[in-house]
């Protein structure tokens, strides 16, 4: 039995020693959470709980986001366990699925976050010696609070710049020479665009890695290149949410997420991509078995999060001759159920639109409007471009779309800035067809 094992010694055990350290967490979690927390008594029926197995563990309910909503104006999810006089941290959900939810922590789940973070920051080669440069609002959303605690525990440089400008956030690249830059991958690509507008070579810069997270990309091959040439830096890909935790990190040859397994008990629902008569064309590739992930925190005390679909679509793979025990998501976040749109009986992710502009290295920003063109639905695909860029890239771009999803595309290019930009997670796909019913 694995007994407080270090991050390095648990990524190097079997599967089977992995469960039962899981299993024996789990347990003192329950014992410290079901008696206090109302939520899950009445989730799981009884006021004490302990598990024999996983299996057993998975024929519980689970629970996903839309369960643990209120009608209350404060948007605090209904999953706490303690009194609101125990929390120190206030944060809430992003909101661009739907109402902001707000989860709180206590002081000890916050130092658990940080803890689990250290996982991330060692699979980035972070050590106390580099100057982090956290290119994020600090506002209410999670974004990489987690992560600045977690780099100044470990010893590093912070330099904050929320509320800045991307002129002044390069202008400080080049003032304060951060050797890692943490962002969301569309705003990395960015700053790269708006540097080279302005005549600067980031290539050159101090940056030697570029930590993304936020949205899927750093997964991407397209999107993974296209960062690193623009920084000439690596491309380090996270994956985690505000109501869940840090819960995977990039793996080494950049094509995938582990999920910490020392740290979340990581289930896969089936997830069937045909609809009735719907016919499935995306490069999700339907010729292999995607799933809904489902998490368990092991180390959240104050907001529990037990069995909770993300929502998010992956490929698990559990290779024995990998890096780490820990489970692999091949090409890491690969959409969202709730994502998905259908147009004219095909499905579409935003993540099968990404990874096909984003194989034409001169578009720097894109927009995906779905509407109504009499009784058909139609498609309106707008990009920017560099200044050199090719005229042919709309002929191009239409051509590939229409291959690989099966739909006719209209492409056109628009002026430079004519399209919206953001630090957060970024909205490319509108669907308008509801205003014309």
């Amino acid at each position: 039995m694995i007994d407080s094992p270090d991050r390095a010694a648990i990524q190097r055990c079997n599967r089977n020693e992995l469960e039962r350290y899981q299993l024996k967490k789990l347990n003192s979690l329950l014992a410290k959470v079901v008696p206090s927390n109302r939520y899950y008594q009445d989730r799981f029926g009884c006021s004490e709980l302990s598990v024999r197995s996983l299996e057993e563990w998975s024929r519980l309910p689970t629970s996903k986001k839309s369960d643990w909503l209120s009608d209350d104006p404060s948007g605090i999810a209904l999953h706490h366990t303690f009194p609101q006089s125990m929390y120190r941290r206030y944060h809430r959900t992003s909101g661009t699925r739907g109402k902001p939810m707000v989860i709180l922590d206590t002081g000890e789940d916050w130092q658990w976050w940080i803890s689990t973070w250290q996982y991330v920051l060692d699979a980035c080669g972070i050590r106390s010696e580099d100057r982090i440069m956290m290119a994020f609002s600090f506002g209410p959303f999670i974004g990489f609070w987690s992560a600045h605690d977690a780099c100044l525990n470990r010893g590093c440089m912070v330099i904050p710049c929320g509320g800045m400008s991307t002129a002044a956030r390069i202008d400080l690249i080049q003032s304060a020479e951060p050797s890692v830059l943490f962002s969301t991958p569309s705003y990395a690509m960015h700053m790269a665009d708006d540097a080279v507008q302005r005549g600067i070579d980031l290539v050159g810069s101090s940056i030697r890695q570029v930590f993304v997270a936020g949205e899927p990309g750093g997964s991407v091959p397209a999107i993974r290149a296209r960062i690193e040439s623009s920084f000439g830096a690596k491309v380090m890909d996270h994956a985690g949410a505000t109501e869940v935790g840090p819960w995977g990190f990039g793996s080494s040859d950049g094509q995938a997420i582990h999920v910490i397994e020392s740290e979340f008990i990581a289930e896969f629902l089936p997830w069937e991509l045909d609809q009735g008569d719907v016919n499935i064309q995306s490069d999700l590739d339907p010729g292999n078995d995607l799933f809904e992930l489902i998490l368990t925190s092991l180390g959240r005390v104050g907001a529990p999060v037990f069995r909770y679909r993300t929502g998010d679509l992956v490929r698990p793979s559990f290779s024995s001759d990998s890096e780490s025990c820990f489970v692999r998501l091949e090409s890491g976040v690969l959409g969202r159920t709730d994502d998905m749109i259908v147009v004219r009986g095909v499905n579409i992710f935003p993540s099968s639109i990404d990874a096909i502009v984003r194989s034409f290295p001169a578009i720097t920003e894109y927009r995906l409007t779905v509407f109504k063109k009499g009784a058909m639905d139609a498609l309106l695909l707008e990009y920017e471009s560099g200044l050199n860029a090719d005229e042919k890239i709309a002929e191009w771009l239409a051509e590939k779309l229409s291959i690989q999803l099966n739909l006719r595309f209209e492409v056109i290019r628009v002026s430079h800035g004519d399209l919206p930009r953001s630090e957060g997670k970024a909205k490319r796909l509108f669907d308008r067809r509801l205003l014309h019913k």
